[in-house]
């Protein structure tokens, strides 16, 4: 009775009139509108007078028995409201399939665990007949004919099915070996895309053709797999055995794509089935596969190199089903797994970029993840979060997950709360379609409704291989130790190439002769390739180059010289980026009165040929775009500045999400400029940028910090990508890492940068006393892993991000940028620094009356970054210039060895002094002290002023941090500090 009220209260007088209107001899009322019965239809009552019937039956549904039988509406009525509960029950029914039907599918193909890891059935999932009663239907009601609703697709071209008739099919779609979980998509759009893909009777079949080149895919997957176990059993390769599904899966992802126009696959993935892919899916020649194998091989590249399962590599062919060229990129990564996950995505945002493909429609990305890693890796989420940025997107992912139901050796049990690996994809409202790897067909058609799906909505979708490990975590392990039933049964598991072979024989899709000449013919080409792969004697990294910049640098992959030209540039150029870094390009926009001030100085700056830093650095990126190169700065805050000192979005006042950039109303012609305030994540961004950077050499990719302390939540993409990118994968990436620094007395998680960190996985040798010659500097810069560098005046901050660029080689580039200084009167720069012929000042040496008189001084202070200015005015207030120089390291790695040999030589009798704000045990100490007496040659000591070693970074209270300023500071000019001491 509820239920017909509420229908009736929504219906309102429609739904009323529908009933009144109904003719005694039609009985059209039961028939076609709710249901055909077995039983006869009662006849309606009619009346000429409208009004009174349906004031009757509103009477009744208040009160049956204020209602005489002689009316005959109570029977009837009865009627109509019991057929319009038992559809509202099956159309529940139908959703609840639609929500949970997953939860019961056959997708484990070993038949041990559930999926989801749970054995409860659902309720409203009529899995025995007795769940009928859930709904209030029974067994008699199966044989009647029901209308369906709006909401699914399972009957085809019929309006009506019988409810027998509508649970085979639910089951049929739901329950067998595809589990479909979208029913959290709030787009209703959407829903109905996925019912009708999936639900439609007959749309899972596929042509004799279709299923013979299904079958040879699988066929090189696992016959290249069995192959390398053959010839090197005892070498770990992480195989995909197992999952063998894997390779035609990505083929077909591919193979759908590029019909609809996609040009460029960048893809992410772990270790396992890495080989194959490269292999089967890449295209990469067996012989340079199998040539890996052998220990004898030796490297030609400079560098460490890295494992055979971990290196990447850049392709163009012709896709053969589609006749389309098609380019594939697979991107190198460390063990870390799903650390390679924002970097596929950076890159794939960079390609689309510069080629204008706001939409995603020529270049797309794939990722790969084993389950374990992707419920339990925090980047997964972070990468997640990017997706549907506007800087960020990349215009939807696919991701497939190889869901071996274990983690190296933990059971999923153990290893994740959520249900499935692939809940975290539900926060970004993807669909998450689980298959069954060990059937073919249904991972095929998963597949192309997954490809398609990205390619009409742009937005991520995941697709579950719910599969086995057939070995171990690697092929040396012993996985009965710890999963002793799963692997009885894995033994025992018939691989899904004899499955689906067997199918298609007895149906008489392919004759066995057909099947073994197959098989016999991709031995064949793997027997000839490792033949060829024994005259390999040399391994060429450069040859699995993920990112290749064509053009960029000679044939050898050398840079076309080892010079660097001046970094300075004109005048007027300098003026008119000020004028409009001071300015308002749009017209009737009102900016905040204290934004207004900001410029207002700016402009004054610009007529005085000064610069502080934010203006520096507005010159710097602009007279980039000038020369047509891409600037993007990213990170936390980036637009206003964490310290509120950059204001590159200028936001209306009065017309909400109204904006202006500035920077890009330099010129006419000039490079686009991207400024993107990030999600509040550093490894996951950090990544991104990183990748982002690799795409192209012609742009400066900056990422900035909140805070240079907060970088450390990045370290992986640091460690493994930044620091040792080159020599693992000869791939260069000029990124720039912007991580703001300064003991200024705002606590442990606002003050260091950790510079130690970076100057320890610098890889110049600190005894090697280099030799000079007419091109040191650049030359020092190539064979160096990165460059740190801490400015003091902003014109050498502008000069090193423009170096950065003219370089003729790539080299990650860490700026410690400073926060107090941002608006330290001292700290601003002339024009004249900055202007045509100027560059990069590693070493800033004393300027002052000392230099004139060296041979009376009696102490040369060396240091870095702000500590100079303090250096500076204790200096000045103890009337010390004459007696004391003061020489910054602006480049601190590589280490300037040439320019301080000079300054040494300059004050051959005077204390050497490294003088620093950071604790003893942190900061630049334990990198330039050894590098200091391999110049000297042991010969002279060079003393340490500074803070005390500290467990944190820096103090949060105000005074302790003044009292230890005011202490080392007396002894950096105590000129007797040091007497009598030894070294």
């Amino acid at each position: 009775m509820s239920l017909l009220r509420l229908l009736v209260a929504t219906l309102k007088h429609p739904g009323i009139q529908f009933l009144k209107n109904q003719d005694v001899a039609r009985k059209v009322f039961l028939q076609n509108r709710l249901c055909v019965s077995s039983r006869a239809t009662e006849p309606f009552p009619s009346g000429s007078n409208s009004n009174y019937v349906e004031e009757m039956y509103y009477a009744w549904l208040e009160n049956p028995k204020s209602v005489h039988k002689s009316h005959g509406l109570t029977q009837t009525a009865y009627k109509a409201e019991k057929l319009v509960e038992d559809h509202l029950a099956v159309q529940s029914l139908i959703r609840a399939y639609q929500i949970r039907g997953h939860h019961v599918a056959q997708l484990d193909p070993l038949g041990i665990l559930d999926a989801d890891l749970d054995s409860f059935v659902p309720s409203d999932l009529i899995t025995t007949i007795d769940k009928l009663g859930f709904y209030g239907l029974h067994e008699s009601d199966l044989d009647k004919v029901f209308r369906l609703p709006t909401t699914t697709f399972i009957g085809g071209n019929e309006a009506t099915l019988s409810l027998r008739e509508i649970i085979k099919r639910l089951e049929s779609t739901y329950c067998q070996h595809i589990g479909l979980e979208f029913m959290f998509i709030n787009d209703v759009e959407q829903c109905q895309w996925i019912r009708q893909k999936f639900e439609t009777p007959g749309v899972m079949k596929f042509t004799n053709e279709e299923k013979r080149t299904l079958l040879a895919r699988l066929v090189r997957s696992m016959r290249f797999e069995d192959f390398l176990a053959r010839k090197w059993s005892s070498e770990k390769r992480f195989g995909l055995e197992g999952c063998e599904v894997m390779i035609p899966a990505l083929k077909t992802i591919i193979d759908k794509s590029s019909e609809m126009g996609i040009e460029y696959v960048i893809m992410g993935m772990p270790h396992r089935g890495r080989l194959n892919v490269l292999a089967n899916v890449i295209r990469k020649e067996l012989e340079q596969i199998f040539c890996q194998f052998d220990p004898k091989l030796e490297a030609a590249d400079e560098g460490s190199g890295d494992v055979k399962y971990h290196l990447g590599m850049y392709h163009e062919r012709i896709n053969r089903a589609t006749n389309k060229k098609i380019t594939l990129s697979l991107v190198a990564n460390p063990s870390h797994l799903e650390a390679v996950d924002p970097v596929v995505q950076g890159k794939t945002k960079a390609e689309q970029f510069y080629r204008g493909d706001t939409e995603g429609k020529k270049v797309m990305s794939i990722l790969l993840h084993g389950d374990a890693a992707f419920a339990g890796q925090g980047v997964v989420y972070e990468t997640f979060h990017l997706s549907d940025l506007p800087s960020y997107t990349t215009n939807g992912t696919i991701h497939v997950v190889v869901n071996n139901q274990i983690g190296f050796t933990t059971d999923p049990r153990m290893a994740r709360s959520s249900p499935y690996p692939t809940d975290v994809a539900r926060v970004v409202n993807a669909p998450i379609f689980h298959v069954n790897a060990d059937d073919p067909e249904a991972v095929m058609y998963v597949c192309n409704v997954a490809a398609e799906w990205r390619n009409t909505f742009n937005k991520d979708v995941v697709v579950d291989l719910v599969c086995y490990r057939r070995r171990g975590h690697n092929e040396m392990d012993e996985p009965m130790f710890t999963q002793p039933l799963m692997y009885k049964q894995i033994h025992k598991q018939v691989p899904v190439l004899k499955k689906y072979a067997d199918k298609l024989i007895a149906d008489g899709t392919v004759t066995l002769q057909e099947f073994e000449e197959e098989i016999a013919k991709y031995d064949r080409i793997c027997e000839e390739a490792y033949t060829r792969s024994k005259d390999k004697k040399i391994l060429h990294i450069k040859h699995w180059l993920d990112s290749p910049w064509p053009g960029f640098f000679n044939l050898d992959g050398e840079p076309k010289s080892m010079t660097c030209t001046p970094t300075g540039i004109a005048e007027d150029m300098l003026t008119h980026i000020g004028s409009i870094a001071s300015s308002v390009p749009l017209e009737d926009f009102k900016i905040h009165t204290g934004l207004s001030r900001i410029l207002k100085a700016r402009m004054e700056m610009t007529k005085n040929r000064v610069v502080d830093w934010a203006l520096a650095e507005y010159m710097a990126f602009g007279s980039l775009l000038k020369e047509g190169i891409h600037v993007r700065l990213s990170g936390q805050d980036v637009e206003r500045g964490t310290f509120s000192h950059r204001h590159h979005v200028l936001h209306d006042q009065e017309v909400d999400k109204r904006t202006c950039v500035p920077m890009n109303h330099l010129w006419e012609q000039q490079a686009p400029y991207t400024v993107c305030n990030s999600s509040l994540s550093e490894y996951g961004v950090l990544g991104f940028e990183l990748g982002f950077a690799m795409a192209s050499p012609n742009a400066l990719v900056c990422w900035e910090a909140q805070f240079g302390d907060f970088h450390n939540t990045a370290q992986c993409i640091i460690d493994q990508f930044i620091s040792s990118g080159q020599a693992k994968w000869v791939r260069h990436n000029g990124i720039v890492l912007l991580l703001p620094h300064g003991m200024e007395g705002m606590g442990p998680e606002h003050s260091s940068a950790r510079p130690e960190r970076f100057l320890q996985m610098s890889n110049d040798d600190p005894d090697a006393y280099p030799e000079f010659s007419e091109h040191f500097e650049v030359s020092q810069l190539y064979e160096c892993n990165w460059i740190v560098v801490n400015c003091s005046t902003p014109a050498n901050y502008f000069h090193v991000l423009r170096r950065q660029i003219s370089l003729p080689f790539r080299k990650p580039l860490i700026i410690l940028t400073p926060k107090s200084l941002l608006r330290h009167p001292e700290a601003k720069s002339s024009f004249d620094e900055m202007v045509s012929g100027m560059s990069f000042r590693r070493v800033i040496p004393e300027e002052g009356i000392a230099v004139e008189v060296p041979n009376k001084v009696k102490r040369v202070i060396f240091c870095t970054g702000k500590v100079y200015y303090d250096l500076l005015k204790e200096r000045k207030n103890q009337d010390l210039e004459g007696q004391v120089a003061l020489t910054r390291l602006e480049q601190i790695s590589p280490f300037p060895f040439d320019l301080l040999k000079e300054e040494l030589e300059r004050y051959p009798g005077a204390d050497l002094v490294w003088c620093q704000e950071e604790h003893k045990n942190s900061g630049f100490y334990d990198y330039v002290k050894p590098r200091f007496r391999t110049i000297v040659n042991h010969t002279r000591p060079i003393w340490y002023v500074g803070r005390e070693p500290a467990a944190a970074s820096a103090t949060g209270n105000k005074n302790t941090h003044m009292v230890s300023l005011r202490k080392f500071l007396d002894t950096a000019f105590n000129l007797e500090a040091f007497e009598g001491k030894m070294f």
